[in-house]
């Protein structure tokens, strides 16, 4: 598997490792149970900052794609074929167009959905929910 990281692509390098990564196991080219390498060893290999590789290697083990087997290193999932199509951020996007679509039908205005919204988040954060 080769990637490629484009320092001129207005993706961050984050999502672009992503990407990359499910095209991989989507398209066969990394088979369930094969090893990936260590975060360290990547972002070397890739002149990336550690932090930048283990946020992906984070959420693509967050969407079953990878999954990290401790100090045995990090491999392919057993469903990480099936798992790769699936983009979070995406559903999260479509379902707050919705709910802030029906939100402005009812009238609300944006400033109060967005003071909402905020302190959704602040209370979530505050209560671990």
């Amino acid at each position: 598997m080769q990637i490629v990281i484009d320092i001129e692509n207005p993706n961050p390098p984050f999502a672009q490792l992503i990407e990359q990564i499910k095209q991989a196991v989507s398209s066969g080219q990394l088979a369930p149970g094969a090893p990936l390498p260590s975060i360290r060893q990547l972002a070397s290999d890739l002149d990336l900052n550690n932090k930048t590789v283990a946020k992906a290697y984070r959420l693509l083990e967050r969407d079953s794609v990878i999954q990290s087997r401790g100090y045995r290193g990090t491999f392919v999932h057993p469903d990480g074929q099936s798992n790769s199509s699936v983009d979070l951020n995406s559903w999260v996007v479509e379902q707050l167009q919705e709910t802030i679509a029906a939100f402005r039908k009812a009238g609300v205005t944006d400033p109060e959905i967005n003071n909402a919204f905020r302190n959704v988040m602040n209370e979530s954060i505050i209560t671990g929910g």
